[in-house]
């Protein structure tokens, strides 16, 4: 076999599964690629045969691309660096420090503590002096409340709390959990006593005095239906929302079905058709009125009574209940929370230090001194005098050298910084920043060649974005802004697109008979639409609903039930309920205009141009599959 190589031209062991013209694909790629989107497919050769020509269709795109010089243009660059940083990360970190950081988020999320505060602002870019003085007034504050000082009383006024929603709830935050709030805090929160006093913690925020005033274990997660009843009035909906959430309510506690309750009347377009179901959810998933009537909820099957939320009236019916999940169901979920999370601060600090001792990293402070003793305030617009000794190694890692030189450098280059720090101990810490950074850069620069997997997940990375751009161009761009081409197809394909039969009406949608009597004598009197349904619903506002528009017998589940004729229908009795339909017209299959299917056709003109478009790359290239690789997958 031919031997391979990588982006960076190291060699790699992979034999080759496919060659384009000169170009060889490794089995390595090939299978990885394969095993990630056939995950339940048995592999068999007609499974690798089938795969492989989408695979060539794939690569065929991408080297046009490059052949096109799309891996050449800065905003590629650009793009693939902005994923390189974050596919990064996740190996430029302590592992063994994550997993105890993700052990530990799990025990927060087994608890809720509620807990009250007092914040005294400091600027996280505060000065020394300016952090001392929060520090120290923060500190008073405690004091006073171990006198013996209200909390509340103190949260509330004068030189109490800068959170201005003290002044409403006196520093009281109710119960929270793990991410619920900046890592300092919730840690505070979690392993301060409950009743007892946190010494001052410092958050991006400033300085807390935390007073935890209640612990409880996590509720889990709940599952539930509801019906929802706008407030503000709908073209076709219920005048007093309340009332008729009221009516729903007695109907559902006297055994009617839930679920029918849903489809007739709630306005939650999004659950209403799957009979008021909600996706499962937890703490602070929901608003606080919906929670907790949602968790007050004892048993499968109850249903609460009305209440309201800034989205309207509900009624909400319990269908199961989960607690916390086990630490190896919630630890995937959880290390990506902590990724992202201010944890992943402490995790990199840890890698550094690792790191330091992998390469031998040294840092020399005395060979800065004389760049110390130069700068000012010009230092902050990148302003530094050169000075004797800037050849001095400042630090040195994997037997190289880093002289004072490369770091001055550095600082001229930055102007405009804003720092807490007097220009001298600015001088001190970005020093040891930029080596420090200079060393994750090391580590970083060395990760294809140290994971493989690392380097496949980049290389699909590097492919999908070229293949989006040029498919971008060659067939979803073109689609659009090609309105000549896009017409052409329209006129040649036209038949395929065509409107269903449909009826232009009206449904009624009475209660019950006696109402759909009186409906019927109102239509054949010529009352008008809201007539009718403002005399009708003057009892009920679940008396009468009325739609009207072009439907077709997919639209409405009760057109399937009645002959298509012009007129009013007779009165169909189904789910509970009493239709009439008054067709004005029944419309037969005609083909739909360009504009009225432009979406469709659209994207059957995108398969079209696709199609002509991998005929054309399979003629450019010579193809060659090798067989006995390929089917060596088990």
């Amino acid at each position: 076999m031919l031997a391979q190589k990588n982006q960076k031209g190291d060699k790699v062991s992979s034999p080759s599964v496919l060659t384009i013209d000169q170009e060889n694909i490794t089995l390595e790629e090939f299978e990885n690629i394969f095993r990630k989107n056939n995950r339940e497919t048995s592999i068999s050769p007609a499974a690798l045969d089938e795969y492989m020509e989408l695979f060539i269709n794939f690569k065929l795109k991408v080297m046009e691309a490059r052949s096109l010089g799309m891996d050449t243009m800065q905003s590629f660059i650009t793009e693939l660096e902005g994923y390189r940083a974050t596919l990064a990360r996740p190996y430029l970190t302590d592992a063994t420090l994550l997993d105890k950081l993700v052990q530990e988020a799990y025990e927060h999320t087994r608890n809720e503590i509620r807990a009250s505060h007092i914040l005294v602002k400091c600027d996280a870019n505060a000065s020394p002096a300016d952090s001392l003085k929060a520090y120290n007034r923060a500190l008073e504050i405690r004091n006073r409340l171990i006198k013996g000082e209200d909390f509340a009383t103190v949260a509330k006024g004068k030189g109490g709390s800068d959170d201005p929603s003290a002044k409403d709830n006196g520093g009281d935050l109710g119960f929270f959990t793990a991410f619920d709030m900046v890592y300092p805090f919730e840690n505070a929160a979690f392993e301060t006593p409950v009743g007892a006093l946190s010494m001052p913690i410092r958050t991006k925020y400033g300085f807390h005095i935390v007073k935890p005033t209640d612990s409880r274990p996590s509720r889990g997660e709940v599952h539930v239906a509801h019906i929802m009843i706008r407030e503000k009035k709908e073209p076709s909906g219920p005048e007093n929302a309340e009332k008729a959430i009221g009516e729903i309510y007695e109907k559902a506690k006297a055994g009617e079905s839930f679920e029918d309750l849903t489809a007739k009347h709630s306005e939650d377009a999004s659950s209403n058709k799957k009979g008021g179901e909600l996706p499962w959810f937890g703490a602070n998933k929901m608003v606080m009125e919906f929670e907790e009537v949602a968790f007050s909820l004892n048993n499968d099957g109850d249903i609460s009574e009305p209440f309201m939320t800034n989205y309207g009236w509900h009624v909400v019916k319990r269908l199961g209940h989960r607690p916390v999940p086990t630490f190896k169901e919630a630890e995937k979920e959880l290390k990506s929370k902590v990724s992202k999370d201010s944890r992943s601060e402490l995790t990199r600090a840890s890698f550094v230090n690792k790191l330091k001792k992998d390469y031998k990293y040294k840092y020399f402070a005395k060979n800065l001194s004389a760049v110390i003793a130069v700068a000012d305030s010009s230092v902050y617009e990148g302003r530094i005098k050169t000075v004797p000794g800037e050849n001095k190694t400042l630090f040195q890692m994997a037997g190289k050298k880093y002289p004072v030189s490369d770091f001055t450098a550095y600082l001229r280059s930055r102007t405009g910084v804003r720092s807490k720090y007097n220009p001298q101990e600015y001088v001190r810490t970005e020093a040891v920043r930029f080596a420090e950074g200079k060393l994750l850069d090391y580590e970083d620069e060395r990760l294809e060649s140290k994971y493989s997997a690392f380097r496949l997940l980049m290389n699909e990375y590097r492919e999908g974005i070229l293949l989006f751009e040029l498919t971008d161009e060659k067939v979803w761009g073109k689609a659009v802004k090609d309105s000549v081409g896009l017409e052409a197809f329209y006129e040649q394909n036209k038949q395929k697109f065509l409107w269903p039969r449909r009826v232009d009406c009206s449904v009624y949608t009475c209660a019950n008979a006696d109402i759909a009597v009186a409906v019927r004598r109102m239509i054949l009197e010529g009352k008008d639409k809201k007539a009718i349904a403002t005399e009708v619903n003057q009892s009920s506002q679940l008396n009468l609903q009325i739609e009207e528009g072009v439907f077709a017998a997919d639209d409405k589940e009760i057109l399937t039930k009645l002959d298509w004729k012009k007129g009013i229908s007779k009165n169909i009795d189904w789910n509970g309920q009493i239709f009439i339909v008054d067709i004005k017209e029944v419309l037969e299959p005609t083909v739909k205009r360009l504009s009225e299917a432009k979406g469709m056709i659209a994207s059957e003109y995108q398969n079209h141009l696709e199609q002509e478009w991998i005929k054309e790359l399979r003629a450019k290239h010579n193809i060659k599959i090798h067989k006995d690789v390929l089917y060596s997958i088990k």
